[in-house]
Formats: C-alpha cells, structure tokens, sequence
C-alpha cells in the first residue's frame, strides 16, 4: 500500500500513473518491489483508497522533482519504479478507510481506538486478503473475479 497526499496523487495522475517515487527512506521496500506487484493508494486527509497500479519495473534511482513532502526541500522520491494503472475510480467510487478497516488484518496490530496509525507512513506490505478485499471495492465487484489482476504468486508475496 502507498499512502500518499491527494497532491502527489494528481501529480502521478498527470503522468498516467507510470511512475512511482519512493521516499528517500524507504529504500528497502522499494528495493523489494517485484514486476507484477500489485500496489494501492490510499490519499491522507481524504482517507480514501483511490486506485491501484501494477508494478512494471525494477527500482531505479532519479531525481528528477516530481513529488512533494512539506517540510522536507530536500526530499525528491529518489527510489522508482515503473507503473501502470489497473483500476482507478472517479472520487466519488472511492471506498473510505473506515468502510473497510474492520475487515483488514493489517488495521488489527494497532489497538481498535486507534486504527488510524495502520496508514501513517508512505509503504506498507499488506497481506494478499487485505489487497483482494481493497480491489474488490476499488471494482465494485465480488471477491475473486479479478483474473489479470492477480499478483505472480499472491498466496504467498503481500501487496503492497
């Protein structure tokens, strides 16, 4: 899961969604990103789930200002990889982190009054149920139906 800012999510929109910058700290996790990975936004003050891309490359280092971290000048996402959009729904089709948070494995580690923390940092692994249940409401559909969509071995790698 990337959590991101409705700002930086328009600035990936404007690019088609084809790329993804990673936080400077967060050279693990994007170093551990795979071609096929699913990956799902989700847009801080609006506490939404907004959309979800396919991972199409390994990372790279660019620097390159395309993002924005307030209070941070200095950070510029240096860590990407390629993207292509799957599903991204109009504002109003997007399903609410409170809608879904009782459902997800990942919220529980925190104590239920403060589920909120599951989304504070910019890249989470999250177990394959919890990517499944978010795409289903990204789609709108029933659980299962996504054929290409599936990660190359969901069982057993998390979304991101």
């Amino acid at each position: 899961m990337i959590v991101t800012s409705p700002e930086n999510f328009e600035l990936s929109a404007q690019r088609h969604f084809a790329l993804l910058g990673i936080k400077s700290r967060h050279r693990r996790k994007a170093e551990r990103m795979r071609v096929g990975d699913l990956l799902v936004y989700y847009l801080i003050r609006q506490s939404v789930f907004a959309g979800a891309c396919r991972v199409t490359s390994t990372m790279f280092e660019e620097h390159e200002r395309i993002w924005y971290a307030p209070g941070r000048p200095d950070e510029d996402y240096p860590w990407r990889v390629k993207t292509e959009p799957l599903i991204m729904p109009p504002p109003e089709g997007r399903p609410t982190a409170e809608q879904l948070a009782e459902k997800l494995a990942f919220v529980k580690k925190w104590p239920a009054e403060h589920w909120r923390l599951a989304f504070q940092g910019m890249v989470h692994d999250i177990p394959p149920a919890d990517g499944r249940l978010i795409l289903t409401a990204l789609c709108g559909t029933a659980p299962g139906s996504f054929g290409a969509l599936r990660t190359r071995n969901a069982e057993s790698r998390p979304a991101t």
